[in-house]
């Protein structure tokens, strides 16, 4: 039989480890036993024990805050919440993938870098912005294809 972890440790190390001011009040704690009495009570006297217990502990009131604090707690108040993301593929022609990428590099020409994400979803806003008849406009120049994962070049 190998020897475990256990029973190498040394008697020394485990006396080390006992003494900790933790371990030390852990144990004064369970030497101490139960901080009240086993005696049976009614309900009532249960209920009345529960009362105190909470009204023994004052509430906590918040300490009264700066001018600093106060614009902070606004600034987090005016955040606006974090949106659930979606993920999602699509399929597009390699002319206008050429052209998402050369948006991408006009954004970093502007100072402004911009994502793949960030230029779509800023063409769904202006799109989204648009008449009726410019919508339909948009999408009759935009060809349909072939949904679906494409073929492999040879």
């Amino acid at each position: 039989m190998t020897p475990t972890r256990a029973m190498t440790k040394k008697p020394a190390t485990l006396a080390a480890k006992a003494a900790t001011p933790v371990r030390a009040a852990a144990a004064r704690k369970r030497a101490a036993g139960p901080s009240t009495p086993a005696v049976k009570s009614s309900p009532a006297k249960k209920a009345l024990a529960a009362k105190d217990k909470v009204s023994a502990h004052p509430a906590k009131t918040p300490p009264p805050q700066t001018a600093g604090q106060a614009q902070t707690a606004a600034d987090a108040a005016a955040k606006p919440a974090k949106q659930k993301l979606v993920r999602d593929s699509f399929t597009i022609p390699r002319a206008e993938y050429a052209v998402l990428g050369a948006l991408k590099e006009r954004s970093v020409r502007l100072a402004k870098p911009a994502k793949k994400s960030e230029v779509l979803r800023a063409a769904i806003k202006l799109l989204s912005a648009q008449t009726d008849a410019a919508l339909l406009a948009a999408l009759a120049a935009v060809p349909s294809i072939k949904t679906g994962r494409p073929k492999k070049a040879k």
